[in-house]
């Protein structure tokens, strides 16, 4: 089964501003942002990528914009199973503001029983991430063969789920694993079980190359949406 490169988005606009930005419409990379898009295709140089996959959301295309340019022969895909959690209602408010609701303590400590007012809960959001990958897995097997890879730039939340499904991990246990932005975490998928690769990392990635032998208070907590990264 293929080999599956999940990018977070770039640093975006709401990262720095500690907005927690949902599916807000308009929010774009950041300074950083960009940068780190722009050195995306040399960290993937050495990865033979049968194709690319998206969120809808605009920060992540752009994530892709420099990779779909350095790599023509990669045809970009949008998909609505990995787009960012619906906060609803908290969709475009300071996480600050967030931190004294009483959900905030759910979605840190039991994110299985998190249902944000007017969006979903973190249970769908998995689930339908899950289902996506599971889908695109068999598409590009099909279409490419069991060894390729693919490319899916998606959000912190979205990834931190894949990677808790992959591993087995309860979703109430999703909130101990980071993903900085534009950070790559890779999933092998096989026949009997997925196996975690990489996990945010921001550095260099070649030697994932097939070969020929085969806001922080001190409390710890994890930060809605992803966060801003490293200073």
């Amino acid at each position: 089964m293929p080999t599956l490169i999940l990018v977070r988005h770039g640093r975006s606009t709401a990262n720095t501003a500690a907005v927690l930005a949902g599916r807000t419409p308009g929010v774009a990379l950041d300074e950083r942002g960009a940068a780190q898009a722009a050195a995306l295709p040399g960290r993937l140089a050495e990865l033979p990528l049968a194709t690319a996959v998206s969120s809808p959301l605009q920060r992540c295309r752009q994530t892709l914009d420099p990779l779909l340019a350095a790599r023509p022969e990669l045809t970009l895909h949008t998909e609505e199973g990995i787009n960012e959690c619906d906060y609803g209602d908290w969709s475009g408010r300071k996480l600050a503001e967030l931190a004294d609701e009483p959900l905030m303590q759910v979605v840190q400590q039991h994110p299985s029983a998190a249902a944000f007012p007017g969006g979903e809960s973190m249970r769908a959001m998995q689930h339908r991430a899950a289902e996506a990958v599971r889908g695109w897995n068999a598409r590009v097997e099909r279409d490419f063969g069991s060894d390729a890879m693919y490319v899916m730039c998606s959000h912190g939340d979205i990834i931190k789920s894949l990677v808790a499904e992959a591993l087995g991990l309860h979703l109430d246990l999703f909130q101990r694993i980071s993903v900085e932005p534009c950070s790559v975490t890779v999933i092998r998928y096989t026949r009997l079980r997925p196996f975690l690769v990489r996990l945010g990392d921001t550095g260099d990635l070649g030697g994932l190359a097939p070969r020929d032998n085969g806001t922080d208070d001190g409390r710890g907590d994890a930060t809605v949406g992803g966060g801003a990264g490293a200073p």
